[in-house]
């Protein structure tokens, strides 16, 4: 795994709950009522995780650049 993560939204499929906004407020925001990554790439954080995993449509994706995998959700 590199040294970073990477972190995208599905703006198609974000219901705006702000549960990830709620879960990682350093990495994620509302805007125009739906999540946005504050940096598409970020240090190793299980706030991140956290935010995709509690995510009720999985529209946040976090994954490996390097590698392409999915690290969250699972």
């Amino acid at each position: 795994m590199s040294g970073q993560w990477q972190v995208a939204v599905d703006r198609d499929r974000c219901i705006g709950s702000g549960l990830c906004a709620g879960t990682a407020p350093a990495h994620f925001a509302l805007v125009d009522k739906k999540s946005t990554p504050l940096h598409p790439l970020v240090d190793p954080d299980e706030a991140v995780t956290d935010a995709a995993d509690c995510c009720p449509v999985e529209a946040i994706l976090i994954t490996d650049p390097t590698t392409g995998t999915t690290l969250a959700p699972l």
